[in-house]
């Protein structure tokens, strides 16, 4: 590093990385609709190439915070809003390869789960480049990102009671498991929201 690197380091753009993170979560949950809609090994790749691009931009976007002395809000901050928006994908994507392996058929639980996880992605996405310019109307948006985890977390538990009355108990632990990963995708993206709010609390 030379000497105009040290007093004047290059000014790294965070939101711009984290509106771009989030946005492709959110595309990696729409193609996870897709795949649940009408299940296919191309519709299953797409949903794993997403989730493979994230984890890029996470890497990335984790190298530029070890690099920076300066950041708009705290660092981990910046590093934690990163970690739920990835682990959102990461869930995506082990649901495809779950139902590819235990062989599960689509089900109206699992559509409607994801449903709520696209409305959760999208508001979190649109959020994140209002942080810095509008923060009520990006907290807004988290309220309605918190809102959409609700409505997830309550087809989570209908879709266990409808689990629970099937006597094949070989598929009651297969779609529990599928009902988890969904279920706990809902609980980061609560938790982005969570930490969106924060952001916004401590720069008002």
């Amino acid at each position: 590093m030379g000497i105009r690197e040290i007093f004047f380091p290059p000014k790294r753009d965070f939101v711009k990385m984290l509106r771009e993170q989030a946005g492709k979560t959110a595309e990696g949950m729409e193609a996870l609709l897709a795949y649940l809609r009408e299940p296919s090994p191309e519709k299953g790749e797409e949903v794993v190439r997403l989730e493979e691009e994230a984890d890029e931009m996470r890497r990335i976007l984790v190298e530029e915070i070890n690099l920076s002395f300066v950041t708009p809000f705290d660092r981990e901050d910046i590093y934690g809003l990163s970690r739920t928006i990835d682990d959102m994908v990461d869930y995506a994507k082990s649901t495809v390869e779950e139902m590819t392996l235990f062989e599960v058929k689509t089900n109206e639980h699992l559509m409607r789960m994801a449903e709520g996880l696209c409305e959760a992605a999208r508001e979190i996405a649109a959020a994140i480049p209002l942080i810095m310019t509008h923060p009520s109307v990006c907290q807004q948006h988290a309220v309605r990102a918190k809102k959409a985890e609700n409505f997830v977390e309550h087809r989570y538990r209908e879709a266990l009671a409808v689990l629970f009355k099937n006597p094949d108990v070989v598929e009651i632990l297969k779609l529990r498991e599928l009902y988890r990963h969904l279920s706990n995708a809902a609980d980061r993206g609560d938790e982005a929201a969570d930490i969106i709010g924060d952001i916004v609390v401590k720069m008002t």
